[in-house]
């Protein structure tokens, strides 16, 4: 445990303690002599060198300490490595706790604000990974941390947490609730083809159908080669052949998306494979192209070359080719034990200034009854 200042700055406050310095030496200046008569008659003997003195020691001396006091307030201290360093067990909502398993362990709730366990369990998703980050900032470095976790856990980020010490993990039947996902809406899609490939067509129009609730038409917009350019933020199906038209590559570089049939040469530059068939065969390629992407089918949108197209799934498959998909978060907690070898935050400090205020009151009330009593002569 140590002690730090957020401000120290402030202690510059502390030519201050000249200013009671000065009034009590001031104050003899105030203490006039009285000449009398029978003085003539004396001789003048040379005068004695006076000596600085300060009247009133205790009051200077508290006068000294409240202004001290009161920079060292404004320096804003703080104390550090403070913290309650008794086990720690946190618990995620959906497992099985046993009590006597606990003992004298401060048991909480792993859900924003770490409730008490005696507390119901809270409902709602949970950011698992985030809550037991912050637990891990914000307990002191040698706490021991234990956690309590059900066979599944809901919201889990893709990599294993990597803490700062090392976590008790230990996992019990139960399952925590599952996360209410709102529904993606259905992508709206652009199309823009010539007559010798129009007939791919149909798979696409049938795709962006079957993404719609039943009564409700396709969300597309089909047009020829010249139509005018779509929103930005609508997949743009451009089936031709040839050269890449300008006017795509700006829309593409502005941040669309664009994908290519198989006979359109794509502009030069590193492509990785995204889409195969059951068979592993690569059936799109992609590379990005500014702040869009660009995506290039290896065959023609045939059943002939494209089994794919006639079977059940096309649609589902070809919505997560060109809509960014949600990141999985469950995961089993036996493969999610965190990892040891983090960064060891710093723990947030202590501040002292609540209690300097009442010290601060305190001598106050003191200097104003010790500069205010009968028994002073000259109140400076």
């Amino acid at each position: 445990m140590s002690m730090g200042l957020l401000f120290p700055a402030a202690l510059a406050a502390l030519a201050a303690l000249l200013v009671p310095l000065i009034i009590h030496i001031a104050r003899k200046s105030e203490q006039q002599p009285t000449d009398f008569a029978g003085l003539r008659w004396l001789r003048a003997r040379p005068k004695p060198r006076s000596r600085l003195r300060f009247d009133e020691w205790p009051l200077l001396l508290l006068r000294l300490a409240l202004l001290a006091l009161a920079a060292l307030w404004l320096a804003q201290p703080v104390l550090l490595g403070t913290g309650d360093k008794d086990p720690y067990v946190a618990v995620i909502p959906g497992a099985r706790v046993d009590p006597a398993r606990i003992g004298d362990a401060r048991a909480h709730w792993l859900a924003p604000g770490f409730p008490n366990i005696d507390q119901a369990p809270p409902t709602g998703p949970l950011a698992i990974a985030s809550l037991v980050r912050q637990l891990d900032a914000e307990l002191p470095a040698n706490t021991p941390l234990t956690i309590v976790t059900p066979t599944i856990i809901e919201g889990a980020d893709a990599d294993r947490l990597r803490l700062s010490r090392r976590v008790t993990w230990q996992v019990q039947p139960g399952a925590m609730p599952a996360p209410r996902t709102a529904p993606i809406p259905a992508p709206r899609i652009a199309i823009r083809a010539d007559t010798a490939h129009a007939g791919g067509l149909l798979y696409l129009l049938a795709a962006a159908q079957s993404w719609q609730p039943p009564g409700k038409p396709a969300a597309l917009d089909s047009g020829p080669l010249t139509a005018p350019m779509p929103p930005i933020d609508q997949p743009l199906f451009w089936m031709s052949s040839g050269t890449l038209p300008d006017a795509v590559t700006r829309w593409v570089d502005g941040g669309g998306q664009a994908i290519l049939a198989a006979d359109m040469r794509m502009p030069p530059g590193e492509t990785v494979p995204i889409w195969r068939d059951d068979q592993g065969q690569v059936l799109a390629h992609a590379r990005p192209m500014g702040k869009g992407r660009l995506i290039r089918l290896t065959r023609p949108l045939v059943a002939s070359q494209i089994p794919l197209l006639l079977e059940a799934d096309f649609p589902t498959r070809l919505r997560a080719l060109i809509t960014a998909q949600p990141t999985p978060s469950r995961v089993a907690a036996a493969d999610y034990a965190p990892l040891t070898g983090g960064r060891a935050p710093d723990q947030p400090p202590r501040p002292l200034r609540p209690m300097l205020a009442v010290l601060v009151a305190l001598l106050l009330l003191a200097e104003r009854w010790l500069a205010t009593r009968r028994s002073r002569s000259i109140a400076p």
